[in-house]
């Protein structure tokens, strides 16, 4: 099977990490395509990023779509355009916020997450409501590093994460701990063994997760609002998106 895994961000060196992490986890037979949008920001830490970021995702399902992609991951932990994404195929779309905590809940009773920025912590609460799983988490954490300090700052970003994972530990009553960002996937391995619980992250949960799904021949729904766009015009530089009834 082929899995397209979309880094919503412009940067390229993450999207290479992203995809050396999903290739690693991906069973034998499991193609990992891993990409990023042409145009965007080179991370995503706020609203208007994932705004911006989301018509990126939305390119990179089309393109997939014209390669016959059986299945989807958006690797940002925002998740965004996640939906709208879902709309555009059939195949499974899988957001790696959405996939952790679904993992989390399999192994553990409650669980905190651990992310990068506060303001992007902010958002995990608010997908965690969405999500139905705002009960099952204890706190949402932040290194207060900027997204990029993974790419630069290498053992000096790490030893933050694990700080922050090592007081979740001690403060937090939980039992995992879920990593809030897709900068973060190459991470986990030296995380788990520092940190001592289970770690659980999203862009190799939803590669697993994906699987599963091609694998029970389950696919997005297009009965409801998960059916294709309707066909309409589009204006300015997204005319090329319309389609005659």
């Amino acid at each position: 099977m082929k899995i397209r895994v979309i880094n919503p961000n412009t940067t390229a060196s993450m999207t290479d990490k992203i995809g050396e992490a999903a290739a690693r986890i991906a069973a034998a037979d499991t193609r990992i395509v891993a990409s990023n949008p042409r145009s965007g920001p080179v991370s995503i830490e706020s609203h208007f990023d994932e705004a911006i970021s989301a018509v990126g995702v939305l390119e990179e399902v089309r393109a997939g779509e014209r390669e016959h992609t059986d299945a989807y991951i958006i690797a940002c932990f925002g998740d965004p355009g996640l939906l709208a994404a879902r709309e555009l195929t059939r195949a499974p779309v899988i957001g790696i916020a959405e996939a952790a905590f679904h993992m989390a809940t399999l192994i553990s009773t409650r669980f905190s997450i651990v992310t990068t920025l506060g303001r992007t912590g902010i958002i995990a609460e608010h997908l965690l409501q969405n999500y139905g799983f705002a009960h099952h988490c204890r706190r949402v954490r932040a290194a207060e590093i900027p997204v990029l300090d993974l790419e630069d700052s290498g053992d000096q970003a790490l030893q933050r994460i694990i700080d922050e994972c090592l007081r979740a530990k001690r403060e937090d009553g939980i039992g995992a701990i879920v990593l809030g960002c897709g900068g973060m996937a190459d991470l986990t391995p030296q995380i788990r063994d520092a940190v001592g619980l289970p770690v659980v992250e999203g862009v190799t949960a939803a590669v697993k997760l994906a699987e599963s799904l091609v694998s029970l021949g389950l696919g997005t729904s297009k009965f409801g609002d998960l059916d294709f766009p309707r066909s309409k015009t589009f204006t300015g530089q997204f005319d090329y998106l319309s389609q005659a009834d």
